[in-house]
């Protein structure tokens, strides 16, 4: 491992899943305990929004605070451990080639859109939305009280020494991804953000790629 960078050994072509999903759409799936998931940033500097639910009692989401708090580090990367909100053990990256994952900026919804951008950018579609939809098209358990705040992978929103934070633009790159190993069961909840007024993306979200392996 060099500069918070590990690559990983699994072979795509070993991968029991290997879906894309374009910008814009989500992505649900359970994954074992003993699974491996990665997440690819296929065009580069790509937000991928990401909740992950105990499978065996989805009250137990992931919780920032614990994240956080338990690694004390606001970012993610190699050795990170993802917790929820009692402290159980959900997820590890044990692999990254981007370096620096955001735990801060949320999942950019309508009200959001309407606070940072123009008025008129209320009703673009928008990572919550995404969210929503998925718990309404599958039958996991999950409700609107279940959208926590989440993960983004790839993002970049550094904290400056005074505490504040900001988007900036993206450190990832076409091809660059992170890998996670299941501690327990999860569901892993994706939105591949359609966000076309932040310019970390170049204003043009692009696909990602989900992999699982036994």
């Amino acid at each position: 491992m060099e500069n918070g960078l590990l690559e990983s050994h699994l072979n795509p072509a070993d991968a029991v899943i290997n879906e894309v999903v374009p910008a814009g759409e989500y992505w649900i799936h359970r994954i074992n305990a003993g699974q491996t998931l990665r997440i690819v940033d296929m065009k580069g500097n790509q937000a991928v929004d990401t909740l992950f639910f105990s499978a065996l009692d989805t009250a137990e989401h992931y919780d920032a605070q614990q994240t956080i708090r338990r690694q004390k580090n606001v970012y993610l990367t190699v050795g990170s451990r993802l917790y929820s909100v009692s402290g159980t053990h959900l997820m590890t990256i044990v692999a990254d080639t981007c370096g620096r994952h955001d735990t801060l900026g949320g999942a950019c919804a309508a009200e959001s859109n309407s606070v940072r951008y123009p008025l008129s950018c209320r009703h673009m579609h928008n990572c919550r939305d995404s969210f929503l939809k998925a718990l309404l098209d599958h039958q996991f358990n999950l409700t609107k009280r279940d959208i926590a705040a989440n993960i983004n992978f790839f993002m970049n929103v550094p904290v400056n020494p005074e505490g504040g934070s900001a988007f900036s633009d993206g450190i990832s790159a076409p091809g660059k991804y992170v890998e996670l190993k299941a501690e327990t069961d999860v569901i892993c909840l994706v939105s591949n953000c359609p966000q076309l007024n932040n310019p970390c993306n170049a204003y043009n979200p692009t696909p990602a790629q989900m992999l699982v392996w036994n």
